[in-house]
């Protein structure tokens, strides 16, 4: 492997971790306070507190690099240079009431693709990474999607509340909201998922999760196909939403998507 890809992605890896700790510190079970934005998204004061942190390291390891956060201002963007996509804290909302599925995403963009991915869920004890082309890793193993029949009994299929207000899932599979986008991808890298569906999440609810579940064999695309890479964000939207399939192989992907349809009126 590369010399700075390997440091790239040792570097993105504990940054997520140290960025974990942060938030767990702000960590209430009783919850915490939240207010809405003009979005009507959530933000805490951990989510205000991650992003600092997040932004300050990057900037000081990768100075010539350029960041793209959900809770920056995100100015000036040069195609040219590489752009980290942030997450401070996916799940908010689950963050906000005590409920434990949350964590930070962390991907770096080169060229418009993800190249080097890092998420963090510290009440799971759980660190997923990837590094294009030298596959994905759980808590710094390999990581690679299990060779699930898509008949399997035990299976489920992840969707967001939102999916099933303006999508029509007949999929035979059990549901599970689970509350966090980035979650999603790497539960159906590791094989507790079989497929996922989500419907408005934006770039930086995907650009790692992407990457992870590519490199440990998956496969996602958008709804009904495409890619939103190469992501370009002085040519897209950051508030772009990106309806996509997320699956554990071809199979499953090519029989779940038939199964979903958007509602009508």
């Amino acid at each position: 492997m590369d010399l700075a890809i390997n440091s790239a992605l040792k570097f993105s890896e504990e940054l997520a971790i140290q960025a974990g700790k942060l938030l767990s510190d702000y960590f209430q079970p009783e919850g915490v306070d939240a207010r809405v934005k003009a979005d009507h998204t959530v933000v805490t004061d951990a989510d205000l507190a991650a992003d600092r942190f997040l932004q300050e390291a990057i900037h000081a390891t990768y100075p010539q690099d350029q960041i793209l956060t959900e809770e920056g201002d995100n100015p000036g963007i040069d195609p040219e240079k590489p752009l980290w996509v942030i997450d401070p804290l996916d799940g908010t909302t689950n963050f906000t009431l005590g409920l434990q599925t949350w964590g930070v995403s962390i991907a770096r963009l080169v060229n418009g693709f993800p190249d080097t991915a890092a998420l963090y869920f510290p009440l799971h004890g759980e660190l997923y990474s990837a590094q294009r082309g030298a596959g994905a890793f759980f808590n710094q193993r390999p990581l690679t999607v299990r060779p699930l029949p898509a008949n399997m009994p035990t299976a489920f299929f992840t969707a967001s509340s939102t999916s099933l207000r303006h999508f029509e899932m007949n999929v035979r599979y059990k549901f599970r909201m689970l509350g966090s986008a980035a979650y999603d991808f790497c539960l159906i890298a590791r094989g507790a998922a079989i497929s996922g569906f989500q419907s408005i999440p934006k770039i930086w609810d995907i650009a790692a999760g992407w990457l992870v579940l590519e490199e440990a064999g998956g496969v996602v695309h958008l709804y009904p196909e495409g890619s939103p890479f190469p992501y370009f964000a002085d040519q897209q939207a950051p508030e772009a939403t990106f309806a996509l399939l997320m699956a554990a192989n071809p199979e499953v992907a090519a029989k779940v998507l038939p199964k979903i349809r958007p509602l009508k009126g």
